[in-house]
This record gives structure tokens, C-alpha cells and sequence, in this order.
């Protein structure tokens, strides 16, 4: 007679471990992950066009922050609105998702960085995402905070459960699985 050593706790934290894997291998997150792919590739798209358009305007927005040397403004603007352009697109493609989804996650960061920074100081500004028209346009608050968390939360989302990204990446996946 074979007797069993394992205890009910033990038990309880594999079949916890089953449901966590089977949770993360769920095929749905590739259907979630698309359409918040989509999402935030168009936020960026529409983002960035502003910047790239008139860099002058938003090394201004940038400068109003009052957080970074004025030395650094011109390559913050010409350099950030291409680097959102370029992760637009990979998002939207699902090119490099994770590579994507994480600099958007951080582009995210920063941009909270900015604003909270920007609201613990008590500036009366425009936020500069999408237009650069000052305050009456886009004015920066807690609801634009929470909005900047909420896209945070889609980028990590779609980075930690995308596993099998619909798109270019996907592609990829299948043919080399295919050929081996």
C-alpha cells in the first residue's frame, strides 16, 4: 500500500500553479490584446503627430514642466514624437509586441513622472499630449493621471499576457513552428 505524502496545502498550491498557468495560456488574451494594441497604437498615433509637426511648440509644452534642462528640450522634442511614432506602429502590427508594449509602458511612467511632477508644484499648464494650445485645450489634473494609469495598465497587460500576439509576431510564431 502506497501511502500519499502530500498534504492538503500542498495540493491546494499545485491546483493553484494549474489555475494561474491556465489563466496565463488562455487564448483569449490574443483577442483582448489586439483590440488595446489598437487602442493605445492610435492614442500614439494621434499623440505624436502634434510633435512632429511642430517640434518648437512642444520643446515649449515640454519646457513648462519645469523638469528637465533646457539644454536637453530640443532632443527631448525631436527624438519622443518619433520614438511614440515608432511604437504606434510596431503595436499596431504586432512587430515586437513586448518590445512595443514595454516602451509605451515606459513612456508611460515618464509621462506620470511629468505630471505628477508638474501637479505637486501647482502649475496651471496643458498637459501638451495632443495639441499644443496650452491649458484650455488639455489642461493637466488627477483625471489626466488616471488617464496616463489606465493606458499604463493596457501596455503592461498586453506585455505580460499577450503570449501568442495576433499580427506580425504571430505570423512569425506559426510559419517557424510550421518549418520545424
Amino acid at each position: 500500500m502506497i501511502v500519499s505524502l502530500t498534504t492538503t496545502t500542498e495540493r491546494a498550491e499545485s491546483a493553484d500553479g494549474v489555475r494561474f498557468e491556465r489563466f496565463l495560456s488562455w487564448r483569449g488574451h490574443a483577442w483582448i490584446s489586439l483590440l488595446m494594441r489598437l487602442y493605445l497604437g492610435y492614442i500614439f498615433l494621434l499623440a505624436c503627430w502634434h510633435k512632429i509637426l511642430d517640434p518648437a511648440g512642444f520643446a515649449v509644452d515640454v519646457a513648462t514642466y519645469q523638469m528637465l534642462p533646457l539644454v536637453t528640450l530640443n532632443f527631448i522634442a525631436l527624438v519622443l514624437p518619433w520614438a511614440e511614432l515608432f511604437a504606434a506602429i510596431m503595436i499596431i502590427a504586432g512587430w515586437r509586441v513586448k518590445a512595443s508594449a514595454l516602451l509605451i509602458a515606459g513612456m508611460m511612467v515618464m509621462f506620470m513622472i511629468g505630471l505628477g511632477y508638474a501637479l505637486y508644484l501647482g502649475l496651471d499648464t496643458g498637459c501638451g499630449c495632443f495639441a499644443s494650445e496650452g491649458v484650455e485645450a488639455d489642461p493637466i489634473s488627477w483625471m489626466t493621471m488616471a488617464r496616463d494609469a489606465f493606458w499604463l495598465a493596457l501596455a503592461l497587460y498586453v506585455l505580460f499576457l499577450d503570449r501568442r500576439p495576433i499580427g506580425v509576431d504571430g505570423f512569425l510564431a506559426r510559419r517557424a513552428e510550421a518549418g520545424a
